[in-house]
């Protein structure tokens, strides 16, 4: 006759106890709740991330258009510069894909400064407002002025006089060796990319020096970027402080 015991847990396939469903054990219960907290956690901050990349990327599109449009305009108004009738625009005086083109270029320029800042743990040496970004633009401003309306007997003394006026808006406005190898790569870049559209036919220098372009022009644009860099690096400074304001 069987033994009356106490009935003996029920056994799994491999002969150990098996847990009933609703007693699940607590540790398992709450790294699950800490893994889908944090999943929630990191889609907030890709969303907030993507918001500020496209707030930063709106404005500095429209610097970039205004920018273009004021500075071609000065050269095509001082015969710098010439483009193809069928392809000028009567509102700009300028080619239609000038500005977008001069747009994108800003939002990548003005993107990719404060992120290879963060990257490489370097804060460039100036100071955090606006004023300071806004005499910076100015001197640019002039760079370009001198470019279009001053003339020299010597090029090769107007693209020295040019290059030591973009070193000191550098070293006035940034002083950081990230800011100038990028305005370095810049200056190449947009360089290489001008002589290409000229030998395309896209437009042409009326005096040209320097293999199809002025000699004067990787200036520009290496002022240029330094000037785009630290309006991307204010703008990205002011949309943190906004994100504090508001998560306080």
């Amino acid at each position: 006759m069987a033994s009356q015991g106490t009935p003996s847990p029920a056994q799994n396939p491999s002969g150990q106890p098996s847990i009933p469903s609703g007693q699940q054990p607590k540790e398992s219960m709450s790294d699950h709740s800490f893994g889908h907290t944090m999943a929630i956690l990191l889609d907030r901050q890709k969303v907030k991330l993507c918001r500020s990349l496209c707030r930063r990327g709106v404005v500095l599109f429209l610097i970039g258009i205004v920018m273009a449009l004021v500075l071609n305009l000065l050269q095509v108004q001082n015969n710098v510069t010439l483009f193809p009738p069928e392809t000028l625009d009567s509102i700009s005086s300028s080619a239609w894909w000038v500005a977008p083109f001069c747009g994108s270029a800003a939002v990548l320029v003005g993107l990719l400064y404060p992120c290879i800042d963060d990257k490489l743990g370097e804060t460039p040496y100036y100071k955090r407002e606006w004023s300071h970004v806004m005499r910076c633009l100015a001197v640019f401003v002039g760079i370009n002025h001198a470019c279009a309306k001053i003339e020299f007997a010597n090029n090769l003394q107007f693209s020295l006089t040019l290059a030591a006026m973009s070193l000191g808006l550098w070293w006035l406005f940034d002083r950081s060796r990230s800011g100038f190898g990028l305005a370095l790569t810049i200056a190449f870049l947009a360089t290489l990319i001008t002589q290409l559209l000229v030998y395309k036919g896209v437009y042409r220098y009326t005096e040209p020096d320097f293999l199809y372009v002025r000699s004067w022009l990787p200036c520009v644009f290496f002022s240029g970027g330094v000037t785009i860099g630290n309006i991307g690096r204010q703008l990205a400074l002011v949309d943190r402080q906004f994100v504090k304001e508001h998560m306080s």
